[in-house]
This record gives structure tokens, C-alpha cells and sequence, in this order.
């Protein structure tokens, strides 16, 4: 029931996320917004179709390069269409295609599902710095525009928090949970050894995928697929807005308009309403009308959910066909 109410929770913020955002182009402003749909360069979703899959390609051989040192090599087109599974399940649950990938892989490979995960932290956690590294980037590039937005995103933060109203006492919130803990512990004492046992294999496991990627034989590898990833979303975002008329601009609009995206892709079910919303905000600051930022980042959000919905769903179909030729 918990799980359910997550994801309702995220589709929410997606939707009001959508509302807000249309909800700010003026009444007469709506018949530009259709217009630049309208008139928007759909071909472009084409090359932008072929980079964006041959970035999730690298990340797929990174991934698989992660557990090298684990000592398991899983063939690279198992571990390619896992990681497009893994998109497309990322679209209906936050985080659910990090679990399903290694699940698959798991299945298919013959690899301890909690050594997989491990490794996942260990991508996730370099992907952070990673978007660490491109909002420095794009401070030093476009210092203003950063500056502007973070703001505007912190203003908009203290205006939620001044409207919503704390009816809970911290204190009483921790007192409860020692208490419901003390209550489990004498229930299911006998139980306790058996699940600690469990747990510890577990975040062993774990902990051999994390440290997996400090042992790595092929460092110079792994930073390369890393750099071609990340610039290849760079190489997207920046064809992308040529997509639509008046929104054509410089790589280091690209380069803002990258790093606040990714936060939209992360925030909402496969960026819904986030995405397309901080790509309007960053072409704004970057003198682009609001109308016409959003048309633009509605399209290049719409390239990539097509792109993930496309190949996750043949990889759906492709992974137990071609692993049942094999056995």
C-alpha cells in the first residue's frame, strides 16, 4: 500500500508540475504555445533518437565494466537491454528500473542480485558528482542564468514551506518510533538472529558492488564512457533546441539547460512536467519567451519518453527471447 501511495505521490508532483506550468502562459499567449508545436521540427527527434541510444549503450558497457572486478562479465547484450528495461520502468516508479535491471541480469547472467545493486550505487553515486560537474560548468559559463534560477527555486521553496503548516512535534515523532521499535523487538525476538543474519549478507554483497568500482583494472575506460554519456546528453539537449523556432541557441544554454533538466528527470516519474518546466525557466533567464522555452522542452521531453517507450519496450520483448535461443 506504502509503494502505491509513493508513486501516486510523484505522479501527483509530475501533474501539478504540468498545471503550474501551463498554468503560467498568459491567455493569449496559448495560440503561440500551439503554434510552435505545430510547426516544430519533428525530425529532429531522429538524430536525437540515435545519440540518446547510443549514451544509454555506453552506459550499459560502463555498468558492465563496474563488475569486472566483482569477477563477472554478463554479455553486453543482456546488460544493454537491461538498462533500457530499466528506463522503461523508471517512466511508471521512480527507481523501480534500478531494481528490475539488476533483477534481470540476476536471472539471465547468474550474478547475486545484492552485488548488482552494490554496483548501481556505485554508477548512481559517480553520476551525481557527474551532474556536480556539469552545474559547475554551467556556473562558470553562464553564472547570471545559474544564479537567477537558483533563486527563483529557493524563493519558491520558502513561499511552500510559509504556507504549510507543521502540526507535529519532532520530538514526539522519535519518541513514537523508539517506541514502536522496543514493541518489534520483543514480538519477533526469536526471528531477530535469522533476519539480522540476512540483512548482513545483504549489505555485504552491497558493499563488494560499491568498492567494485574503486578496484577497476581499465580506469581510463571508465572515465571515457563516463565523458561520452554525459556529452552525449549535452549533444541531444543542445539539437534539441533547434526543434523549435526562436529557441536555436549556444552550448552553454545547452549546458544550463542540462543540469536543471537532469533535477526534472530525477524529481518526477520520467521527468514529467519537471522536465519540460526548468528547460522553460533556463531559456527564459536566457532571454527566450517563457511560451515558447516550454514548447521546446515539451518536445525534447516527448524524444525521450518515445525513445525509452520504443526500446524499453523491445528490449521487453527481445531479453527472454533471445536468453531462450541460448538455453
Amino acid at each position: 500500500m506504502a509503494k502505491f501511495f509513493k508513486i501516486g505521490f510523484f505522479f501527483l508532483v509530475g501533474i501539478m508540475l504540468i498545471w503550474w506550468s501551463m498554468h503560467q502562459i498568459p491567455d493569449q499567449e496559448w495560440d503561440k504555445f500551439k503554434l510552435a508545436l505545430k510547426h516544430s521540427k519533428f525530425w529532429i527527434i531522429i538524430p536525437v533518437f540515435i545519440i540518446l541510444g547510443l549514451s544509454h549503450f555506453l552506459r550499459a558497457l560502463r555498468w558492465r565494466l563496474i563488475m569486472e572486478p566483482l569477477g563477472y562479465q554478463p554479455s553486453i547484450g543482456n546488460t544493454f537491454l537491461a538498462v533500457l528495461i530499466g528506463y522503461l520502468a523508471n517512466l511508471a516508479i521512480p527507481r523501480l528500473g534500478e531494481v528490475l535491471k539488476c533483477t534481470l541480469l540476476a536471472k539471465y547472467e547468474k550474478v547475486p542480485a545484492e552485488k548488482i545493486v552494490g554496483t548501481i550505487v556505485a554508477e548512481r553515486a559517480f553520476d551525481v558528482i557527474s551532474l556536480g560537474l556539469v552545474f559547475l560548468l554551467a556556473l562558470g559559463l553562464q553564472f547570471n542564468v545559474i544564479e537567477a534560477g537558483w533563486m527563483q527555486l529557493k524563493a519558491q521553496s520558502a513561499a511552500q514551506q510559509n504556507t504549510s503548516s507543521n502540526s507535529f512535534n519532532f520530538i514526539y515523532i522519535i519518541v513514537g518510533v523508539c517506541v514502536v521499535l522496543l514493541i518489534l523487538f520483543f514480538v519477533f525476538k526469536s526471528k531477530l538472529k535469522t533476519a539480522i543474519a540476512s540483512i548482513q549478507k545483504i549489505i555485504k554483497g552491497i558493499w563488494e558492488g560499491v568498492i567494485s568500482a574503486t578496484k577497476l583494472k581499465k580506469h581510463n575506460l571508465f572515465f571515457f564512457y563516463s565523458f561520452g554519456i554525459w556529452f552525449l546528453y549535452l549533444l541531444a539537449t543542445y539539437i534539441g533546441l533547434y526543434g523549435t523556432e526562436g529557441t536555436g541557441s549556444s552550448f552553454a544554454t545547452a549546458i544550463s539547460c542540462l543540469a536543471y533538466a537532469s533535477i526534472g528527470m530525477i524529481i518526477t516519474p520520467g521527468g514529467i512536467g519537471a522536465y519540460a518546466y526548468f528547460m522553460a525557466k533556463v531559456l527564459e533567464l536566457n532571454g527566450v519567451d517563457y511560451t515558447l522555452g516550454l514548447a521546446n522542452g515539451t518536445l525534447q521531453w516527448f524524444s525521450q519518453f518515445l525513445i525509452v517507450l520504443v526500446l524499453g519496450g523491445m528490449s521487453l520483448i527481445l531479453l527472454p527471447i533471445i536468453n531462450r535461443q541460448k538455453n
